[in-house]
């Protein structure tokens, strides 16, 4: 059995209002993602200084082109389940 890999989809905000920013882009990811029915649920936001934060979903290989090509995300990485 094959096991898809999972990438990992950053968008990045930077300035004061960051942190809201990214708290606000993880609910549109929630939307996207129940809207279109994806399996994965893993989003979330992380503050990295006052003036950096960042928002995040984790999708499948599969997926990877489709949600990059809808929403545009700023980069991405394999994602690492802990």
């Amino acid at each position: 059995m094959s096991v898809s890999k999972k990438i990992k989809l950053i968008w990045d905000f930077h300035g004061p209002t960051a942190q809201k920013i990214a708290e606000h882009h993880e609910i549109h990811l929630k939307e996207y993602m129940a809207v279109k029915g994806m399996d994965s649920n893993i989003t979330g936001h992380q503050q990295i200084n006052e003036m950096y934060s960042l928002a995040f979903m984790v999708v499948t290989e599969e997926h990877m082109i489709q949600v990059r090509d809808a929403l545009k995300p700023h980069r991405g990485e394999l994602y690492q389940e802990q």
